[in-house]
């Protein structure tokens, strides 16, 4: 049983918790609860946890039933965990790897592309609700948020597990695409119906920065500029709403 918060263990799950930088270099994230337990992939657990506390109860002892883990006292969960009150359990995961290729090159294709997005919660919201329109794939520019961020893995509510994304060179991404005749498809207040657009051979829906939008750069290249129409006095709406209804249409009249 682990007792101290000085045990290298329970530093290297903290480090993973806070820093981005050591998620990359080591390829592992950490996710918390009863739920993201459950549906983890059981060959991509590096680690696994629990607290003295979830022991006490049957039902989560069976739970852990050929899954290898380590017990630790209650106060260290407290420090291992990014929630105020940890479930008491947790799991460090492998990073899945996913081939930008074959994510561009299969048919039909329906991809959402994030340009700087920075809100872990926003980000948390649209994989989540990629997974539910029936996206393929979420392709982020390497100044997106990190999608193995604790807030943003709890937002996700598991799409995490299930839906591929990785981090690319988004013009490069973009000319792939148009390569292939997959039109991809910015926002603009000054663009066009989005209920009116094509998505039936596959498509590219590019999403900016909360703040700034688009990348002016990357809306040049892209094919056309959607709108989606607005009553009242507003301007602008979230980016993960903007961002749900763009996906659900496109989804709804793709092939």
């Amino acid at each position: 049983m682990i007792t101290s918060t000085s045990n290298a263990k329970v530093k290297d799950v903290i480090r993973l918790q806070k820093k981005a930088a050591y998620r990359k270099a080591c390829g592992l994230y950490v996710v918390e609860g009863v739920r993201m337990f459950l549906e983890a992939d059981r060959e991509r657990i590096a680690a696994a946890y629990v607290s003295e506390t979830f022991l006490e109860k049957p039902e989560n002892c069976r739970l852990l039933e050929a899954v290898p883990y380590e017990t630790v006292q209650d106060h260290v969960m407290k420090a291992m965990s990014d929630t105020v009150s940890p479930q008491g359990v947790l799991c460090v995961m492998r990073q899945a790897n996913h081939d930008p290729a074959h994510i561009i090159r299969q048919k039909n294709p329906r991809l959402l592309l994030l340009n700087d997005l920075q809100d872990p919660g926003n980000a948390g919201t649209i994989l989540r609700t990629a997974e539910a329109a029936g996206m393929d794939a979420v392709i982020l520019s390497h100044g997106s948020v990190d999608f193995y961020n604790p807030k943003t893995i709890r937002s996700t509510m598991g799409a995490i597990y299930r839906v591929p994304f990785l981090y690319a060179d988004l013009a490069v991404i973009i000319r792939q695409l148009q390569a292939q005749e997959i039109p991809v498809y910015t926002t603009d207040m000054q663009g066009f119906d989005y209920r009116k657009a094509s998505y039936a051979r596959g498509f590219a829906l590019m999403i900016g920065n909360e703040a700034k939008g688009v990348d002016p750069a990357l809306a040049k290249i892209a094919d056309e500029a959607l709108m989606i129409p607005m009553k009242g006095k507003t301007e602008s709406l979230n980016a993960a709403v903007a961002a749900a209804l763009l996906m659900y249409e496109a989804c709804r009249n793709s092939l």
